[in-house]
């Protein structure tokens, strides 16, 4: 096995298998709350997968997935105008809603969500929210400190990854994945938007972004090295389409430098002659952990 199949391996390890099982509850729900709020039993209008879920980057093993449903929008004002916090009474509204076809299934309220907790462990976080026609951005409730609305545009997200992903030969998603896998092996302080923000910005200009998975080894390297000299002092991102902000959760700059020197070493393993296959590989799962091909 060479190094694209090394790296073609560990990305189909990574690749979301329980699909089934997440296509059938987001259909339920969403009938479910189409027949409360827009009287019809359609399992998949108003609905829409979110967070790395909708933007393809999630890996197998994820734990939460996001989804909005678009409330009608005449049911605005009802809820702007509540009598104390109207973006909880939605909140609330959307639970029991769901709690019909799930009642034996743990639901609560928390913020801006209705989190639906399977015992499988797959957590499904619900938002409500209401579809501006002006620009086609959600408005959704924030039930702190009082209620309010907040926006967000997670469609330009989507359509943002999916069009640089396309144009550098699917390597943005594949590049998104692995980077999650180091992060859970390295217990790296980032969310997995700034992982893709970050992603999405350093591969618009890697020269090798239109190649395959034999350059993948050069490509994590790379990407290595440039998150690790990212500015230590920067808070916040903008995230790719929405340019909504991506704050980070700490500094990810010394994983990420101590890794890119893993990845040097690994190469240079590959390259040796004769080549010291065992040793590259024990390097790469130094980085990605064991779903990387022993």
């Amino acid at each position: 096995m060479g190094l694209s199949e090394w790296f073609s391996t560990f990305a189909a390890a990574l690749q979301v298998q329980d699909g089934g099982t997440i296509s059938t509850r987001y259909r339920r729900i969403t009938r479910r709350l189409n027949i409360d709020f827009w009287s019809t039993d359609s399992e998949l209008s108003h609905s829409l997968y979110v967070g790395s879920y909708g933007r393809n980057t999630a890996t197998q093993g994820f734990s939460d997935l996001d989804m909005i449903f678009e409330i009608p929008t005449d049911q605005y004002k009802q809820y702007d105008s509540y009598q104390g916090n109207g973006q909880s009474a939605l909140l609330q509204a959307v639970k029991n809603s769901i709690a019909i076809t799930y009642p034996s299934t743990q639901l609560r309220g928390d913020g801006q969500v209705v989190i639906v907790s399977f015992t499988d462990g797959i957590t499904f976080e619900i938002v409500p929210g209401f579809l501006r026609a002006v620009d086609r951005v959600y408005l959704y409730p924030d039930t702190n400190t009082g209620g309010s609305w907040k926006i967000t545009d997670p469609r330009a997200e989507i359509q943002a990854i999916r069009e640089r992903n396309g144009a550098c030969n699917g390597n943005l998603v594949q590049l998104c994945r692995m980077m999650r896998a180091w992060k859970d092996t390295w217990n790296v302080p980032i969310g997995g938007l700034l992982i893709d923000t970050l992603a999405y910005q350093f591969i618009e200009n890697w020269p090798n972004r239109d190649k395959s998975f034999i350059y993948y080894d050069w490509m994590c390297r790379d990407f290595f090295k440039w998150i690790s000299e990212q500015d230590q002092e920067q808070q916040v991102w903008r995230a790719p389409g929405s340019g909504s902000y991506v704050y980070r959760q700490g500094l990810f700059q010394y994983k990420a430098k101590q890794c890119y020197n893993i990845a040097v070493d690994a190469i240079k393993n590959e390259t040796a002659v004769p080549k010291q296959e065992w040793a590259a590989k024990d390097k790469w799962r130094q980085i990605f952990g064991t779903r990387f091909p022993d």
